[in-house]
């Protein structure tokens, strides 16, 4: 495993004039980072030109035509994308302070020092306790000014070495600066050759983290499992885990089950996920659309938000979460620890599955939901329907729990194809018991360069005639992909919003249109909330909204 740059380092190059060409910002990052400012003096700026700098991306940069930017990441550390006209790939540079330091003579001398340490290193109980002891055991060995009985080395090698040793003895090696990463969602290992990573802003990318060599490889997946505590062998060549940050992982050991040899697969988790306002900033809804569905959550019905893989179906259904109501127990169920919900009263479970060694110790979506049912919470929400599960989830909504959850399908009609047919079996006199679909979708809008992922239809499901066996269900909310525009086809015609919400909220059924005045109210004020007091964040949003409803004002 290794850095393969995609251009030769010239040490020689004193990169005199560079610093003058710089962006300021991009200047004064080189003054506070001289790794950063090295790099740069090796980078062929008369091939790509000078890198632009950013200290926060924007979704906006996804319209580039040709990136050659530099930003930054976490704990001082810094991206290059760098330009690839012949590939259809760009690359992915993580800038480190040993990137452009040779430390080969200088590591396995601190290497040998380094097992008079070893014992009280390894006694360390946390990871902080073992980077302070690693840190102090260095500052013993080496030193800049040679003394008595030190290494010797430069204030640049210094800083490399610190960082480098604390990188592959405490984090996560080569793979480090990409979980520090906050704009990465998928980092994946198909076999020999390069990493691959999905991004945010960028989408694909290369990385330059390069496997030359399957015992290579197979050597580091070894490793991966013994960091995760989730060994590898030829017995059990595939491990599922979740790292101490929360993002999942999976790994597939040797070439009996992987034809192109081992692979493995790091799913970041997301952090603060992406509010309501936030989709609404993107595109992906509008204000009315956001008042509508909080009205149908403050309602406690039971809603799926539905389409196919990457279509952002969990980004949307964490951020509406922020419209129930904030007294309501909340219990999740996954098999992938993605939902983030803001309430304090969240019961957060998962499945776990097992090896051949534990032959029986499964604990499945199935009995996860059984479980959940006698904890007695307000909404159940499960990351995705799969199975068998289904039924016991159409079973609690028929006992008064509101449940939520993701599900892969194209439009309501092959929901119901999927939801009544094998596995899940649902009898299609209960299928009415699910209210509201979301369908989403990545889509091409008019004016993108790129997929942008929309709400194409918010739908209500009316009920199911035996006799013709059809369903019947209104189009609330469409998307017109010719104007990249939303529409309300469910204007003093919404089936819930008259009939069921309405009611709930005390309005009599002669005065029943007034929803819609109250409806226009509320998304009035999501407005005013982003953009007059510029509330975005997530946890933000909801404990104003928290307010809002204490106040009697949302």
């Amino acid at each position: 495993m290794a850095i393969q740059l995609p251009f030769a380092i010239d040490h020689s190059n004193d990169g005199t004039g560079l610093l003058s060409m710089l962006p300021k910002k991009l200047q004064k990052a080189c003054d506070e980072h001289p790794y950063l400012a090295d790099y740069l003096r090796c980078v062929p700026i008369d091939e790509i030109g000078v890198p632009d700098y950013y200290t926060k991306l924007s979704r906006r940069l996804k319209d580039l035509e040709e990136r050659n930017l530099i930003y930054a990441t976490q704990e001082g550390l810094f991206v290059h994308i760098y330009p690839e006209p012949m590939s259809e790939r760009d690359i992915y540079i993580p800038i480190e302070p040993h990137t452009m330091v040779n430390l080969d003579g200088i590591i396995p001398e601190v290497e040998t020092r380094l097992l008079d340490w070893a014992e009280e290193i390894g006694a360390a109980e946390t990871e902080k306790e073992k980077r302070e002891r690693l840190l102090g055991a260095i500052d013993h060995i080496a030193s800049t000014n040679g003394g008595k009985g030190k290494v010797k080395m430069t204030p640049q090698e210094l800083e490399a070495l610190k960082y480098l040793f604390v990188r592959d003895k405490v984090g996560f090696g080569l793979l480090s600066p990409l979980l520090l990463d906050p704009y990465i969602e998928d980092i994946s290992c198909s076999g020999i050759g390069p990493l691959f990573i999905e991004h945010k802003i960028f989408k694909s990318l290369q990385a330059v983290i390069v496997f030359s060599a399957e015992e290579e490889l197979d050597e580091f997946v070894i490793w991966l499992g013994e960091w995760i505590k989730k060994p590898v062998t030829v017995r059990n060549p595939i491990v599922d885990a979740t790292l101490p940050d929360g993002s999942r992982i999976n790994i597939v050991y040797g070439s009996d089950v992987s034809k192109r040899g081992s692979n493995f697969t790091i799913r970041k988790f997301a952090g603060t996920p992406p509010s309501v306002m936030n989709l609404i900033e993107w595109g992906t809804m509008d204000y009315m659309m956001a008042a509508y569905l909080s009205f149908v959550l403050e309602a406690g019905m039971n809603l799926f938000v539905v389409g196919a893989t990457a279509s952002g179906k969990t980004t949307t259904m964490n951020a509406i979460t922020t419209f129930i109501l904030p007294d309501k127990k909340i219990v999740s169920i996954e098999d992938t620890p993605e939902l983030q919900v803001p309430h304090k009263n969240w019961i957060r479970e998962v499945t776990r599955g097992t090896g051949k060694e534990k032959r029986g110790s499964e604990v499945g979506m199935f009995d996860l939901l059984k479980a959940a049912l006698r904890q007695r919470p307000d909404r159940i929400i499960i990351g995705e329907i799969r199975g068998e599960e289904g039924a016991i989830a159409f079973q609690a909504m028929q006992t008064g729990h509101g449940v939520m959850s993701t599900f892969h399908a194209g439009s309501v009609g092959r929901l119901i194809q999927r939801l009544s047919g094998q596995p899940i079996n649902i009898p299609k006199t209960y299928v009415d018991n699910l209210e509201v679909v979301v369908i989403q979708a990545a889509v091409k809008a008019p004016g993108s360069l790129g997929l942008v992922r929309r709400i194409t239809s918010i739908n209500e499901i009316v009920g199911y005639d035996p006799v013709d066996q059809a369903f019947s269900f209104i189009q609330a909310f469409r998307w017109n992909p010719a104007n990249d525009a939303f529409e309300f086809p469910g204007y003093m015609n919404s089936y819930l919003l008259e009939e069921k919400i309405a009611i709930k909220r005390g309005i009599p059924p002669f005065k029943r249109k007034v929803i819609y005045t109250e409806l226009k109210r509320r998304a009035k004020i999501l407005q005013r909330l982003h953009q007059d007091r510029q509330v975005r964040d997530f946890h933000e949003v909801f404990s104003v909204l928290a307010e809002a409803h204490r106040q009697g004002i949302f």
